[in-house]
């Protein structure tokens, strides 16, 4: 097994059952097909005490061309214009990498691309940077993105980087779901699913299997998440919120969302195919996740609060790009937080949980039938 050249996680142990066994040193985490040693429980990894150490005492480092040289392979970065998304792009450019920018404004993207060509030494060729439109709030400019993906010569990795959060509760016009799980979750695993074909096909050879990283938040594992009874699951986000909108909450489960996902994503697709992850930057100062608050208290509380706690975004986007160019298989179905294997939320490992996820995983490829996306699934599980 392949480790991160970039910094020393402890390694998996095998897989034996679907029970967690704690020690006074570490605890060793198992759930089908995935089983890892920590130096943490996942309940005091939610806990926001632990949240304020990571904050102020630990951070991913960075990632230098002299321990990872990407030439010559491609990355897709999305939400690429400002902030956490930018800093990604411009970490993979520093180790060489060509970049496919996916933006919902091709203008922004463009003044995005000068920002990241300026004041290089040698100069980079302007074919270096691609900007590609993507608009994640359209199921049809999802689709087509990934069918452009099909004429690439290589797909190497990309980074799913782009979301919401949502100040006020608002539904999707045509799907009817919460902005925050529409955009989020649903659109972010569409595209995801859409992409691993791509991944696989246009890897450079067997033994470099491609890489999707799905950027995730401390806060699934800080959330209530009161519609876990709901069934059906999924429709519970087309109501209104109960008892009273709350937007961290809905961020949060909105993200808390897509671990579930990616466990069950880890079962059927095999790492050697494509390797799945997650990860997680940490609250970070400049990100523009907290755009929809601009002039309003939300904005300002933000603004205060993420200055006062937050990193830098150029710190933040390092354990993406440790997700991405970094660690080996050993990443797959699992959580990355400065540039470590973390646990993900503890409901992820509770007998409700794999239930929850086992729902969640039916109901996701009923509602994005339209696409293929269980088709695409069963093709990329007969690489085993």
């Amino acid at each position: 097994m392949v480790l991160d050249p970039c910094y020393s996680p402890e390694p998996p142990v095998p897989l034996t059952t679907t029970t967690t066994t704690t020690t006074t040193t570490t605890i060793t985490i198992t759930v089908p097909t995935m089983a890892v040693t920590f130096d943490i429980t996942p309940e005091r990894e939610a806990s926001k005490l632990h949240f304020l150490y990571r904050q102020f005492f630990l951070a991913a480092p960075a990632v230098s061309p002299k321990e990872v040289d990407l030439t010559g392979k491609v990355a897709i970065v999305t939400g690429a214009t400002v902030g956490l998304g930018l800093e990604t792009a411009r970490q993979l450019l520093d180790l060489n990498c060509q970049l496919i920018l996916a933006v919902r404004d091709v203008k922004r993207g463009e003044q995005a691309r000068r920002n990241l060509l300026e004041g290089r030494s040698p100069p980079l060729p302007a074919e270096q940077i691609a900007v590609w439109p993507l608009d994640l709030a359209s199921y049809e400019s999802i689709r087509a993105f990934a069918a452009r993906t099909q004429s690439l010569p290589h797909l190497d990795m990309a980074v799913l980087n782009a979301g919401v959060y949502k100040v006020d509760e608002q539904f999707d016009p045509t799907t009817g779901y919460e902005e925050g799980v529409q955009i989020n979750y649903l659109a972010n695993v569409l595209l995801l699913v859409l992409l691993l074909p791509v991944l696989y096909a246009k890897r450079r050879g067997p033994q470099q299997p491609g890489r999707l990283v799905l950027v995730n938040s401390d806060t699934a594992a800080w959330s209530a998440f009161r519609e876990r009874s709901a069934r059906p699951l999924l429709p519970a986000f087309q109501r209104p919120m109960q008892p009273a909108w709350n937007m961290q909450e809905r961020y949060g489960v909105s993200k808390l969302l897509g671990q579930f996902f990616l466990v069950e994503l880890a079962q059927r697709v095999p790492p050697s195919a494509v390797t799945v992850t997650s990860a997680n930057c940490g609250m970070c100062y400049g990100s523009a996740i907290g755009r929809e608050g601009a002039g309003r208290v939300e904005g300002y509380a933000w603004a205060v609060i993420s200055r006062i706690l937050g990193r830098s975004c150029a710190v933040g986007a390092r354990t993406f790009v440790h997700a991405a160019a970094c660690f080996g298989q050993e990443v797959h179905g699992q959580y990355l937080e400065d540039a470590r294997l973390r646990p993900l939320a503890p409901i992820v490992y509770q007998s409700e949980g794999l239930r929850i996820a086992k729902l969640l995983w039916e109901e996701t490829m009923e509602e994005l039938s339209f696409a293929g996306v269980r088709e695409i699934v069963e093709e990329m599980a007969k690489l085993k």
